[in-house]
């Protein structure tokens, strides 16, 4: 086997890894797929012998490659919420297998996903190496040219965004949790009396504008009256995950990664009893999403 076949070799071997390092730091199969390549031609272009650990020198060049194009996204004011999905049941990202892209992100976490992406480019590349992948503060700090001590405070930062405060009670999340996993089960089955089973019978529920289909009422009141409605979206509902919505469990719905809208609840007696569907941009950056753990 001669060096060139050898080097391709290897990097396919590590091409699984670092598109996973790519997907999280970008949020994108198609620009992960991008930064990828762009450390395949740089790998081609440099000495390989002279490279000791080559899986750990591919992982900081796709890293550097994915913040160069996070800085690039930032300063064009690109991957903002305006430019979110109208409609998630016929989001495709462009220039990616749809089917492809969702499993990803299903395998990642969609809410994950959704939170990373309001970290900084620092931020989510700390977070990322350190808390995902288990990459040392000091090869992280040659990346953001910075101490190590300041990647790890970079890294701190962005846990404490991702996992929040906490504010609901144990008690309280773990009743939470329940009834909306009987939601989202009911929802994904179109099963409107197994949702009737987990609202209120007086349910009131607000719909921002622009959060719904063309038409969808601004209110809707009564269990059976919004079950009834909301059933049609069940296609829309694998892309939804529980999530902490300033500190109480809620649901976000986020095609492929990116966040459309957010489903905040109010809870009592075990039901739900009122619901708000959020999709405005301005609304939507102002609300504290965090992962909940399981």
């Amino acid at each position: 086997m001669n060096e060139a076949n050898w080097l391709a070799q290897r990097f396919e071997e590590n091409r699984g890894h670092l598109r996973g390092v790519a997907y999280r730091m970008l949020g994108s199969l198609t620009e992960a797929d991008d930064a990828v390549q762009e450390a395949w031609l740089r790998l081609s272009r440099t000495e390989a012998g002279n490279i000791r650990n080559l899986s750990g020198w591919l992982t900081t060049v796709v890293a550097r490659v994915c913040l160069d194009m996070l800085r690039s996204r930032k300063s064009r004011g690109e991957e903002s919420l305006e430019e979110r999905a109208t409609d998630p049941l016929t989001n495709k990202p462009h220039g990616a297998d749809p089917e492809q892209e969702i499993l990803l992100a299903d395998s990642v976490g969609l809410a994950l996903l959704v939170i990373l992406d309001r970290l900084t480019p620092a931020e989510r590349l700390a977070f990322v190496l350190h808390d995902v992948f288990a990459v040392p503060f000091e090869e992280i700090a040659t990346i953001v040219e910075r101490t190590p001590e300041a990647a790890r405070q970079l890294a701190s930062r962005a846990r404490r965004r991702v996992q929040g405060t906490e504010i609901a009670s144990s008690a309280a999340r773990t009743e939470q949790r329940a009834v909306v996993d009987a939601f989202l089960a009911a929802l994904r089955s179109g099963d409107v009396e197994g949702l009737v089973s987990v609202l209120d019978a007086d349910v009131l529920v607000k719909v921002e504008e622009g959060a719904g289909r063309p038409g969808t009422p601004r209110e809707i009141r009564g269990a059976r009256n919004w079950a009834r409605g909301a059933v049609a979206f069940s296609g829309a509902a694998r892309f939804a995950q529980p999530v902490l919505v300033n500190g109480a469990v809620g649901v976000l719905f986020a095609p492929h990664g990116k966040l459309f809208s957010v489903l905040r609840f109010t809870f009592e007696s075990g039901k739900i009893v009122q619901a708000e569907v959020i999709g405005s941009p301005g609304r939507l950056s102002e609300l504290e999403l965090t992962i909940l753990q399981d």
